[in-house]
């Protein structure tokens, strides 16, 4: 347990072992609960609204299953550019009509 004083205007000091445990830094958010007389501080991340549909369930099952196929033997790779693209997709059509 560590033992912290309230200062002037009722301020803290986080110790710096609790800092680097939490990987805390200067303007992160932490909220306070209290609970049957305990106060508690919790680091919490703050998620922009036009960013949060990335943390949804939807979005998160996409990732994995776009990083599943990207490991698959029918990934075709990253391209240069779009005719490289295009070579590539008619490669891919050739290859799926003769099966080879």
């Amino acid at each position: 347990m560590e033992l912290v004083k309230v200062q002037k205007r009722y301020q803290i000091t986080l110790p710096k072992s609790l800092r680097k445990d939490f990987d805390l830094e200067e303007g992160d958010y932490i909220a306070l609960e209290y609970k049957e007389g305990v106060i508690s501080l919790v680091p919490v991340s703050i998620i922009p609204k036009d960013q949060r549909y990335f943390y949804t369930k939807e979005w998160q099952a996409g990732e994995d299953q776009a990083d599943k196929e990207i490991e698959s033997d029918d990934y075709i790779g990253d391209f240069k550019n779009a005719k490289d693209a295009t070579g590539a997709l008619h490669k891919a059509a050739k290859k799926t009509k003769t099966g080879k």
